[in-house]
Formats: C-alpha cells, sequence, structure tokens
C-alpha cells in the first residue's frame, strides 16, 4: 500500500485482483495528458484524444469510477513549505512484527515529515520518502520514529539530491 500527503490510497494487496477491461488508445491518450497536466480543460483534452468533448468527459468519469485514475493533486516542492532536504528511507520489519504491517504504515503515513510510504516485496518491507525541515529533523525522525520502534529491525536513509517525474507524466512524442 503506498499513501500520499493527496489522502490517495493505493492498496497494493488487493490492486492484482482487481479485474479492470481493457485500456483503448484513446483511454491511454487521455491518461497520458493527464499524468501530465491534470488541470487540462476537458475540451483540449478530447480535441488530444480525438473525440467529442462529451465523450471525454464520459471516458475520463469511467476511468475513475474504475479506480485507474485514482485522484489528482499538486505536485508541490517540499522546499517550498520549508522541508529542503529529502530522503528515502528503506526499512525492515522484525520477523515477529509482520502482523503489524498495516498499523506500522498508517502511523508512519501520518508523520508530517512523510510524503509517501511504499510496502515492499524483496529484502526491505518499506520505502519511507520524507521531507525535513533540517538534517536535525531528518536524524530525529530516524531515531524516534523508525530506530526507536522496537517492530523495526533495520533503517538506511538515502538523502535525495534531485528528483525528476518519469513516465506517463511526460506526453508522447
Amino acid at each position: 500500500m503506498a499513501s500520499d500527503r493527496s489522502g490517495t490510497r493505493v492498496d497494493s494487496a488487493s490492486a492484482p485482483n482487481i479485474v479492470r477491461p481493457a485500456l483503448d488508445d484513446v483511454d491511454r491518450t487521455l491518461l497520458r495528458a493527464l499524468a501530465a497536466d491534470a488541470r487540462m480543460p476537458n475540451n483540449a483534452l478530447a480535441q488530444r484524444a480525438g473525440v467529442a468533448p462529451s465523450t471525454c468527459l464520459g471516458r475520463v468519469r469511467a476511468l475513475r469510477e474504475r479506480g485507474v485514475i485514482r485522484g489528482y493533486h499538486a505536485d508541490v516542492d517540499p522546499a517550498a513549505l520549508g522541508r529542503p532536504i529529502q530522503a528515502m528511507i528503506s526499512v525492515r520489519l522484525q520477523s515477529h512484527a509482520r502482523g503489524h504491517i498495516p498499523d506500522f504504515m498508517a502511523r508512519i503515513a501520518e508523520l508530517p515529515e512523510v510524503l509517501n510510504v511504499f510496502f515492499l516485496g524483496g529484502a526491505d518491507d518499506f520505502y519511507v520518502h520524507i521531507a525535513a525541515t533540517s538534517t536535525e529533523n531528518l536524524r530525529d525522525f530516524v531515531v524516534i520514529n523508525l530506530s526507536g520502534n522496537a517492530d523495526v529491525a533495520l533503517t538506511e536513509t538515502n538523502l535525495i539530491f534531485d528528483h525528476i517525474r518519469a513516465g506517463l507524466g511526460h506526453p508522447a512524442h
């Protein structure tokens, strides 16, 4: 499950069990355009996809109802909010703490520094993406909220120097 500050929650555990109708070329065009600019007016979106505005509106509504479009949010620079230091922290839980995964995720996601929580398969259980006010704030976050938690076996903190949004966020060329 991933969480973000916009309130979007992605239940990765159940997502593979969801059967969704296949996306066609129009759906993919709409999704690419919205991923690049979620504020694109419907008439411009319809023109980009080559459909009537009423068709476009219906398609986007159906994509939201099917859970393909999970939400809309502003991509705000954490530094503008006084949190210029970003880090990705890998977290491994104690083996006895596996039953606490949902509680751990919910508790961590509520902390003000946390931007995203990713539940993983592999050696680490989570990546926690945070934005801190200072190196001291980063240290305190790790020491108090992670290392100080009896369920946590190991953490590794990696500073983020820069971030480039990739994937669907870029229009097709």
